[in-house]
């Protein structure tokens, strides 16, 4: 593993604003530059009441211009929801801002529900262009010019991640010689499988010439088994409450779940499996065995806490665990 870094979608805990919650994220991201964290990578999610990062280029520049050498970028941009003129152009510009610091991960689903997914893109097409529309986001970054250009974007040649969490995004970014991150955080059912269909059919580019997987991973660390369970009932219960039609803000943690039913309470556990709970020493262990067992190129954690300190303490026992589990020929 080369690198660590972390995924933000500043979340709104219940009793907090907009604005604590993006201040929060800028002092999270400090914190992430300060504990060796390459990549701080925001997502885009729409009509969420738990979630700031709607406006996702716009808080990429804000957290760029408050970091100094850390990349920042988005996990990611859902291309069906915009034109890539328009993608190019911001990131363009964001490269042009930051040079060298901007990432582009392009995801295929639409980030929220269709009834708003309709108001974002206002005539819904029923092909899927998403393939079409990579390609040509990804030439108007590019060196070469055309009569349409973006400006700035011509020549940033921003790099270009494909995001996915099925075989669709593993295959489309092997074709296309892109790096690949998986959503595993949320939805690893399929990622032995992905990870293994990239890596087999990946065909080398102009932009990488061998395979560079990214799993992304839920952590909550604390001093103790106990405490970090606990902080994480928050995310379980979003998480529930999101399946069940009842999405709200970041709910505070909790000893009893009991309002959850069963089988929802067990579907959310399944769905964010890919974790590491617990105390420092649970950290490394479930980690390590992540790392063996899925061999990527970089791990991207992740996850909510209703305490803005809680959630900075277990950021920063995740980098001194990962920190040590850089293997020393990828960290030369």
């Amino acid at each position: 593993m080369q690198h660590y870094s972390y995924l933000d979608l500043a979340p709104i805990p219940e009793g907090h604003t907009a604005a604590e919650a993006l201040a929060a994220t800028v002092d999270l991201a400090q914190a992430a530059e300060k504990a060796g964290f390459h990549r701080y990578w925001l997502a885009e999610h729409h009509n969420m009441p738990g979630i700031a990062s709607a406006a996702t280029p716009v808080l990429i520049g804000h957290v760029a211009g408050h970091t100094k050498t850390m990349r920042v970028g988005a996990g990611g941009i859902m291309l069906p929801n915009h034109s890539p003129l328009v993608v190019a152009e911001q990131f363009g510009t964001l490269a042009t801002l930051y040079p060298n610091r901007i990432d582009l991960g392009l995801g295929r689903a639409p980030g929220t529900d269709m009834l708003t997914a309709r108001a974002l893109r206002r005539n819904m097409a029923p092909e899927d262009t998403f393939p079409q529309d990579v390609q040509e986001l990804i030439a108007y970054l590019g060196d070469t010019t055309g009569q349409v250009q973006a400006i700035p974007g011509t020549g940033t040649n921003v790099p270009v991640w494909i995001l996915g969490s099925s075989l669709f995004g593993a295959q489309l970014a092997a074709w296309l010689g892109l790096p690949y991150a998986f959503a595993s955080h949320f939805a690893p059912a399929h990622l032995d499988e992905a990870l293994e269909v990239y890596r087999r059919t990946f065909r080398p580019s102009d932009r990488l010439d061998k395979p560079h997987v990214m799993i992304a991973v839920g952590v909550s660390a604390a001093a103790t088994d106990e405490e970090a369970t606990y902080l994480r009932s928050s995310q379980l219960l979003a998480f529930a409450r999101l399946r069940t039609g009842r999405p709200g803000q970041l709910p505070r943690p909790t000893h009893d779940l009991s309002e959850v039913p069963v089988p929802v309470l067990t579907q959310a556990r399944a769905a964010l499996s890919c974790s590491a709970v617990g105390s420092p020493e649970t950290v490394r262990r479930d980690l390590a065995v992540l790392i063996a067992r899925y061999r990527p190129d970089e791990m991207m954690i992740t996850g909510m806490m209703h305490d803005h300190d809680a959630r900075l303490r277990s950021l920063e026992i995740a980098a001194g665990v990962l920190a040590d589990l850089i293997t020393p020929a990828a960290a030369a």
